[in-house]
């Protein structure tokens, strides 16, 4: 073997032992008559003393060294004199006999260390050198421990793990699938999977009973931080279960991963429905780490606004606000910068109204002028505000209000350090609708996908035609305002799924041709049936902290959805083309 020990593992209990490493150099200090080299692998550094007077030879080779030689030494374990407590080897060091260059490396483009001076776009072009870094090496070993603990949990419940095609039909419904020519069947395609939906609903036909794969799925669509063209979802189907049975199992898969990755022990997670969830927080994903919940000031039970004379509020569909708790010392250059933001053509508000609950209980607003000290106390109340709170106000369409609101709230968050990255809060978001009117279309989609049943008690208001009221039943799983899971109990009647196709402007052709594999399937008998599917990278960026799920990737693509380390997408050769039947045109 290349090596007796890792760099991470020697100890005092090894000193006077002849040990054989291997690794990187990381760093090398010349010092006149001692030499010494951090020798790097995954497990960690080791220190190599090299000494001129006791072995010149070797200390003369130790001195040409460059960054990144990939060496194998050989020698003597010792107890350092200067020990470093930083480090799991800082008690000792190898007084090196043999030096072997496995071999020569040329100086990187950027420091292989932890705070590196390599730009994003530089270490995306070197992943394979930013992969030696420890940051990155031990987020794909956290990636490793989730999906390791998800194999665990998940065996452990009798789940069957099965492999689904990556070769399948493209489907009209959402989003754009990467499409795969067939040369044996010119001018036909493959489409790699957005999910294994359809698939892993034929294996609960087929009495699998309890699924689950960790599995690379493709969505053709433009990124940010958490999306990425290929990515991994941990993807679940069980039988002859209903909501709360699927809801059960998966909870108690969070809190496994929390409490064998994390050491964190996770409560019972609460459940909001999707209702609730718009009105107090703006958002199906709300981020509960902190309250600061919507009030309504404009509700038919009880309006605290109108009749003043304040047109901005006069003319509102909704008028709601927040109370930032210990927030009232706000300037006004703050408070102007908060209008600032929320005016972004993104965000879309016109304007900001605040009212300060003073340390004397006195209150103050931006509308004085309209709302006299007992309607703003009226405010205040309604707020539960208290001496030093700071309310925040926004007026005008519901949706738009609400979203305006969320993103003020998530500022707010983070502004008062309530967002804290080693604080987890999850929660099921259910009762989503089944289906949302899309304007330009001029017609309904389905919120999740065709196959979600709607709830049992709605099935008839499908029949009676009242689509917009009719409730999924579905739910996601929320974890520090991400969601990180979502899923449904499924339809499994032919008749209803036949249905919701007709819903969804599939005629019955249309339908047969693109899902007809499943109909079919359906007469032969399909259980009830539920499943989730979780973003493991989003999963593994929770775990680790961060924001961006490329970091959790081993080779991620940029932005603009290319791999600039091996330079993809790429053109093909015309013959290449010729064989699958297609012509390009000169853009």
């Amino acid at each position: 073997m290349y090596r007796s020990n890792t760099c991470g593992e020697l100890r005092l209990a090894d000193v006077g032992k002849m040990v054989t490493l291997c690794g990187w150099l990381q760093k090398s200090r010349d010092l006149g008559g001692m030499t010494f080299i951090d020798l790097r692998d995954r497990f960690g550094l080791t220190q190599l003393a090299f000494n001129m007077e006791t072995n010149a030879a070797v200390c003369e080779q130790a001195r040409k060294l460059g960054r990144e030689y990939v060496l194998q030494v050989k020698g003597l374990v010792k107890e350092r004199e200067s020990k470093n407590q930083q480090m799991p080897t800082g008690e000792i060091e190898i007084i090196v006999d043999e030096i072997v260059i496995l071999n020569e490396a040329i100086l990187p483009p950027f420091t292989i260390e932890d705070n590196t001076d390599g730009g994003d776009d530089l270490r995306m072009k070197y992943r394979y050198l930013d992969i030696r870094r420890n940051p990155v090496r031990n987020n794909l070993l956290l990636r490793h421990q989730v999906a390791k603990q998800t194999r665990a949990y998940l065996d452990n419940q009798n789940f069957v793990e099965v492999e689904t095609p990556v070769l399948i039909k493209s489907t009209p419904e959402g989003a754009r699938d990467f499409v795969v020519p067939s040369r044996m069947n010119p001018g036909q395609f493959y489409a790699l999977p957005q999910s294994p939906q359809t698939f892993k609903q034929l294996l609960m036909v087929g009495g699998i009973d309890r699924y689950y794969q960790i599995v690379k799925c493709f969505r053709d669509e433009d990124l940010r931080a958490d999306r990425q063209p290929e990515f991994t979802q941990i993807d679940c189907e069980m039988s002859f279960v209903e909501q709360e049975d699927v809801l059960n199992m998966f909870e108690g898969l969070v809190k496994h991963l929390f409490a064998m990755v994390k050491s964190i022990e996770i409560p019972q997670v609460p459940r909001m429905s999707y209702a609730d969830a718009m009105k107090y927080y703006g958002s199906d994903k709300p981020d509960t780490r902190f309250e600061m919940k919507f009030v309504e000031l404009n509700s038919p039970e009880a309006d605290l606004v109108s009749g003043k004379g304040f047109k901005v509020f006069e003319d509102a569909e909704l008028v709601v606000g927040i109370c930032a708790k210990n927030a009232a010392h706000y300037t006004r250059k703050q408070l102007d910068e908060l209008t600032d933001f929320i005016k972004r053509p993104q965000i879309g508000a016109t304007g900001l109204v605040y009212a300060r609950v003073n340390e004397d209980g006195s209150i103050k607003s931006s509308v004085d002028k309209f709302y006299d000290e007992a309607a703003l106390a009226e405010w205040a109340k309604a707020f539960g505000a208290e001496p030093n709170d700071l309310i925040l106000i926004l007026a005008g369409g519901a949706d738009k209000t609400r979203k305006a609101l969320n993103e003020l709230r998530l500022e707010m968050g983070t502004r008062l350090d309530l967002r804290d990255a080693s604080v987890y809060s999850c929660l099921w978001v259910t009762d989503f609708p089944l289906l949302e009117f899309i304007e330009e279309d001029g017609r309904y989609f389905a919120m999740h996908h065709p196959f979600t049943a709607p709830k049992p008690e709605d099935i008839k208001l499908l029949e009676e035609g009242k689509l917009g009221e009719i409730r999924a039943n579905a739910y996601d799983l929320v974890i520090n305002g991400v969601e990180v899971g979502g899923g449904s109990v499924r339809i499994f009647n032919k008749q209803l799924q036949a249905k919701m196709f007709e819903v969804l402007g599939f005629s019955k052709e249309e339908a047969q041709v693109q899902f007809g594999f499943l109909m079919n399937a359906f007469e032969y008998g399909a259980p009830p049936h539920a499943g989730i599917a979780f973003g493991f990278d989003r999963l593994c960026s929770l775990f680790g902290g961060e924001n961006s799920i490329r970091d959790f990737i081993a080779f991620p693509k940029n932005n603009s959805g290319r791999d600039v380390m091996i330079d993809a997408p790429a053109a093909i050769d015309n013959k290449q083309l010729n064989e699958l039947g297609i012509a390009i045109k000169n853009v």
